[in-house]
């Protein structure tokens, strides 16, 4: 069985069904989620609220088309700290993040620090939060952007794919 923070509880093969499916769409009706995961519609209602209530979802959010937006332009800054400030990614990371063009930060292990995901409206506003936000920070010692072409969403194009076992190595 899965270990778990004390404050979170055991799943079964239906919570964890719950969780792929929302997952791939978390918006979903409860009564499509109960259909899919073959559980009374009040069933699967209480274990969503146990679910959250356990903090095994943490929150849901709503994918969205950037381009409407005017966001045309997405890239990936690779982020290298200056040697001894590695110990110090977590603070950068958490000053990043609030940069206003900032997608995600990924803390890494590696040749880069951090990597973080960015939605711009042109590579002028692009450079320009590369070279006086997130570069300037005295703990940075390069920021290398890369131009996102194309973004696919896994969890989208898992229709082949039955569940967190397939993903774990459990089952095929």
């Amino acid at each position: 069985m899965n270990t778990f923070p004390p404050n979170s509880r055991s799943l079964d093969p239906i919570d964890e069904k719950i969780v792929w499916e929302l997952r791939r769409d978390a918006r979903i009706s409860n009564n499509e989620l109960a259909a899919r995961v073959n559980v009374a519609p009040s069933t699967a209602l209480t274990r969503l609220r146990a679910l959250r209530e356990s903090g095994v979802i943490v929150s849901s959010h709503a994918q969205y088309d950037m381009t409407a937006l005017g966001l045309d332009l997405h890239a990936i800054v690779f982020i290298r700290l200056k040697p001894g400030a590695q110990s110090s990614s977590r603070e950068y990371a958490e000053r990043a993040v609030k940069f206003i063009n900032v997608v995600n930060v990924f803390l890494m292990g590696g040749s880069y620090d951090l990597l973080v995901h960015v939605a711009c409206t042109s590579s002028s506003q692009l450079q320009e939060l590369v070279a006086q936000q997130i570069a300037a920070d005295p703990v940075v010692a390069s920021a290398q952007a890369h131009i996102v072409f194309e973004h696919l969403i896994a969890a989208q194009h898992m229709d082949h794919v039955d569940g967190f076992p397939v993903m774990r190595g459990e089952r095929e």
